[in-house]
């Protein structure tokens, strides 16, 4: 069956830059909206022509498969007009500025940017370049929003809820924003949230932002509904914050003793997995895992966002 819409609901968000100017009433709106384009996904021909109008550029600066091709996808099911741009085979490399590369393509009369970028606060910037739409596709260490929509979304499929799920998120809490996008769309949504990793992968004043801390992982997995591991991104660290992997992995990777020992527990991942890191290959493989369900759900999501932005009600 479709899932029921507030028809009276007043979506105005004109770009989303990140989920901190977003209230709770947003973020559910977009998951429910979500929850139609799954089922759209199920269907014999999984396409629905609702941007057949629209133009749009995929601005990637930054390596990314799953992001890219999830949003192209996404895009080309909805049957709009899709621009790649990469920046290792555009004008950037002879020394255009960001301004100027985004205002040239601006002048193509385009109505939304998907932008992924090295360096924080590159969505917000095109928002005062251009007059298009700006979808962050992840920024810097700063936020990655939509990968934090499809988990939510994830989240609430398996367990048929939000508010008072206990999640704890694992691993590169300082580097990942993939985690801020997330802490900050779980709080506001009700969500108890911990993390847990190295005390060198744990930023200061983190509790701030609405989250315990804790070092000792079985603590953390006998406590939580959801475990989300995150991968050690090691090309945003400048020196080594732990002694090696396969300490971390001793540590705080999940096993499948954990399994056993805590059975109640669902596990994701936003990828790539590093086998033997954040988790055993067995354990990635395992049932209780959602990290395949994660990615097609990314492409629902991405779709509702898409739609959304582009002034799209569906009542």
């Amino acid at each position: 069956m479709s899932q029921e819409l507030r028809t009276d609901y007043e979506f105005n968000q004109r770009h989303l830059l990140g989920l901190k100017d977003y209230s709770a009433d947003d973020i559910l709106y977009i998951l429910d909206q979500a929850a139609y384009f799954r089922e759209v996904l199920n269907r014999p021909i999984p396409k629905i022509p609702t941007l057949r109008d629209k133009t749009i550029v995929n601005l990637f600066y930054e390596n990314s498969t799953r992001t890219r091709i999830s949003f192209e996808l996404a895009q080309k099911r909805m049957g709009a007009d899709v621009v790649n741009f990469s920046s290792s085979s555009s004008s950037a490399k002879k020394g255009e500025s960001l301004k100027d590369t985004i205002r040239n393509i601006e002048s193509m009369k385009i109505d939304m940017v998907v932008v992924r970028h090295e360096s924080p606060g590159v969505p917000h910037f095109l928002t005062r370049c251009v007059d298009a739409s700006i979808i962050n596709a992840g920024d810097g260490a700063h936020e990655h929003p939509t990968q934090a929509l499809l988990d939510m979304f994830s989240m609430r499929q398996k367990t048929g809820k939000l508010a008072g799920l206990k999640v704890v998120i694992i691993g590169d809490i300082l580097h990942s924003r993939v985690v801020r996008s997330n802490i900050i769309g779980l709080v506001k949504t009700g969500v108890e949230v911990m993390v847990c990793g190295p005390k060198t992968m744990i930023p200061p004043f983190v509790e701030e932002l609405g989250v315990t801390v804790s070092y000792n992982l079985d603590e953390c997995l006998a406590w939580c509904d959801i475990a989300m591991a995150l991968r050690i991104q090691l090309e945003r660290q400048d020196h080594g914050l732990f002694p090696s992997l396969r300490e971390y992995h001793e540590r705080f990777g999940i096993k499948m003793h954990h399994l056993e020992s805590y059975p109640d527990f669902v596990i994701m991942h936003p990828g790539p997995i590093n086998r033997g890191v954040e988790m055993e290959s067995e354990v990635a493989d395992s049932d209780r895992a959602i990290i395949l369900d994660q990615v097609i759900n990314g492409l629902a999501v991405r779709m509702a966002v898409l739609y959304l932005l582009a002034g799209g009600t569906r009542g």
